[in-house]
């Protein structure tokens, strides 16, 4: 199993996830159903936090890689903070157990409603993205007579070399101010009442598998920092994001204790910020689908699956890869082919995998791996299907996180004229 951890592993033909056979989720929960493993989680948050060992820091999750509040509650009890770019994150987290203190508030497009609700919970910074979310949060806080903690979050035009829709840290990107711009808006800032300047923060993309742009990314904002300073605009932290890549197929990305030891060229006066999302739950997680059908024509092999891209979306939306392994052993009936893996979604982009060689009848069970980011926490309602269950297993106990959603459910909200 090319992308498998420690906690999913076979015993007899049979994948496991921790303790717990996933055929006997599958039978419990039924499939669809999105299923993590807590020690890999804890294993994932724990490694960079034991790589900073002494050096100041603090890590903030990134909640829009997966926001279930079971995971939450799990990583605040590590002592995680976390990223939001939303109100709706910003519940989350505090009924997970978080307090203002901990959340970093990001985003392109924080409403006037947002950014009153962040204030009024002591957010620990906000990451101000352009010169006008500057003036609105200024008025928001005067009217609340407070100050607001603020960091600008910087383009610092690097290449990232990921997809270019994950990739946020260039000129033409729609993320932060650029970096040629920031000392004029540091002054701005500073001269304000309202505001509290805390640090610098950026973010150059997702699924980074080279330390190279990394390395740039810090150099550019150190050497800001450095500015800054000289100026006379004190800064207690550089938060430099998140992206660090995990192995779906055949990627190689720095080891947690080498991405942070790039980190740690900053000054160890400036305090270390990080917002790792997909590291921390991207390979904790599974997708789980049964075969419906087998479909083989002239030319193509499909096995028609009863997850979907509504369940995944990112092999429609990214083209991106996830690995395919059987939960059990092959039956006697099962056929081997080259088979792309569909559902039954009313679109062609409704595929979760293309060409994979697989021996399969209808009833297979498969797990897609590596589905703990961006899998559930971009699953939709599409064809009104409702969204699947969310297991998290703990040893031998598999516990429901969230509910299999109903066709009745769906239409909870909704009126028909009188």
């Amino acid at each position: 199993m090319s992308s498998t951890t420690a906690n999913f592993r076979r015993v007899d033909g049979h994948l496991l996830i921790e303790q717990v056979p996933l055929t006997a989720i599958a039978a419990r929960f039924g499939t669809p159903c999105y299923v993590y493993s807590r020690a890999q989680l804890v294993r994932n948050w724990q490694a960079y936090d034991s790589a900073f060992g002494a050096r100041a820091h603090r890590i903030h999750y990134a909640v829009k890689a997966n926001g279930n509040l079971a995971l939450l509650q799990v990583l605040h009890q590590l002592g995680s903070g976390f990223d939001i770019v939303s109100g709706g994150e910003l519940a989350r987290t505090l009924a997970a157990g978080a307090v203002g203190a901990d959340l970093v508030f990001s985003g392109v497009g924080k409403s006037r409603a947002e950014l009153i609700a962040a204030l009024q919970t002591g957010i620990g910074c906000i990451n101000i993205e352009s010169a006008a979310e500057l003036d609105r949060l200024a008025d928001v806080a005067k009217q609340l007579s407070c100050r607001a903690p603020v960091a600008f979050r910087v383009n610092p035009d690097v290449d990232p070399k990921t997809h270019p829709y994950i990739s946020t840290g260039l000129e033409q990107n729609k993320f932060g101010v650029p970096i040629s711009e920031a000392s004029t808006l540091y002054r701005a800032a500073a001269a304000l009442p309202q505001i509290e300047i805390k640090g610098i923060a950026c973010h150059i993309g997702s699924q980074l598998t080279e330390l190279a742009p990394i390395a740039d990314t810090v150099h550019r904002i150190v050497d800001l920092a450095l500015r800054l300073e000289a100026e006379g605009i004190s800064l207690a932290h550089l938060d430099l994001g998140g992206g660090l890549g995990i192995r779906y197929q055949d990627e190689n990305p720095p080891s947690f204790a080498a991405y942070v030891d790039t980190l740690c060229r900053i000054p160890e006066r400036f305090e270390i910020h990080i917002e790792p999302g997909r590291s921390i739950v991207g390979d904790a997680g599974v997708l789980l689908t049964t075969v419906e059908y087998l479909k083989l024509t002239a030319t193509r092999h499909f096995a028609i699956c009863d997850a979907a891209m509504t369940e995944l979306i990112r092999p429609a939306l990214y083209e991106a890869w996830h690995d395919v392994e059987p939960l059990a052993p092959a039956g006697g009936a099962a056929v081997l082919a080259s088979y792309d893996l569909v559902g039954p979604v009313c679109e062609s982009a409704d595929f979760l995998a293309h060409g994979r060689q697989l021996a399969l009848q209808s009833g297979s069970q498969l797990a897609l791996m590596n589905a703990g980011a961006y899998g559930f926490a971009m699953a939709s309602n599409y064809n009104a299907r409702p969204r699947p269950p969310e297991v998290l297993v703990d040893g031998e106990n598999a516990h429901e996180i969230r509910a299999r959603e109903t066709w009745a459910g769906l239409m909870v909200g909704e009126r028909m004229l009188g």
